[in-house]
């Protein structure tokens, strides 16, 4: 294969999956760690890709190392964010034993709530204030809080979170892709993620359009191991590699506020 024609077929691959590890380019190329390394440094000097530690992503992804604070979030995208709250809460019945994860769009999720005998467990310290004054039972996980996400994460609050079993669960993320899962800046706050995923009967993961082919640090699980609630903007970038979690219902649209959901 032709130099150019290789880096073509690099670069066609991290496009069409967002990402590519060395070690996967390295088995589907049938070419040396080396040569690859070298690849993707040509590549991303052309633009062409973007080179990160352990492999490469497409120059339309973003992959970010650290949260911003909830305070700079809450306004982002907010009628995308208000759909999708509201599509998650009318997914609650009565009974149900809820897991809230931290974050903006879990936290509108309280606003729209019409269902009373239920109880939550959350480890964001807001959302609980919230649901108390609302009348609800919320229980707070031990552990170390985190001011970033206003969100108490650590070995603590995972074993916390192992005594329950919850019949629904909703989590923020801060990035989603095919390859590199649902994502997450901080390893505490992703195991604590996982931990409740782990525990959970039906796991959905709330994210608007902005959250799509972004990847973070640390991984806290597969799109196929959460049901998607996003919006129709989303369904504008949707590629070809999400067809089969849309065919198959993972993922599910959020009308905007007046029309009908589904």
């Amino acid at each position: 294969m032709l130099t150019e024609e290789r880096l073509q077929t690099i670069q066609d691959m991290v496009e069409r999956r967002k990402s590519a590890s060395i070690q996967e380019l390295v088995e589907e190329l049938d070419i040396s760690e080396s040569t690859v390394r070298r690849d993707l440094a040509l590549l991303d000097q052309q633009g062409r890709v973007s080179k990160v530690r352990g492999g490469a992503m497409a120059c339309d992804s973003h992959y970010s190392t650290e949260d911003a604070p909830v305070a700079s979030r809450r306004d982002l995208n907010l009628g995308e964010k208000q759909a999708i709250a509201r599509y998650a809460a009318s997914l609650i019945r009565p009974h149900d034993f809820i897991y809230l994860d931290a974050g903006t769009t879990t936290e509108l999720l309280i606003d729209y709530l019409t269902e009373k005998n239920v109880v939550f467990v959350t480890n964001a310290l807001s959302h609980a204030r919230k649901l108390s004054q609302m009348g609800y039972t919320a229980y707070i996980p031990g552990g170390e809080f985190k001011a970033a996400t206003e969100a108490v994460v650590g070995e603590e609050a995972m074993e916390s979170l192992r005594k329950y079993n919850f019949t629904k669960g909703f989590w923020g993320t801060n990035g989603i892709s095919v390859k590199g899962g649902f994502s997450t800046p901080d390893v505490k706050e992703a195991n604590v993620k996982k931990t409740a995923m782990e525990h959970c009967a039906e796991c959905y993961v709330l994210c608007d359009s902005s959250k799509f082919s972004q990847i973070s640090c640390v991984k806290f699980n597969e799109i196929a191991n959460a049901v998607i609630i996003t919006t129709e903007n989303t369904k504008e970038i949707l590629g070809d590699e999400y067809y089969e979690y849309e065919a198959a219902g993972d993922i599910r649209i959020a009308r905007t506020a007046g029309r009908k959901l589904h």
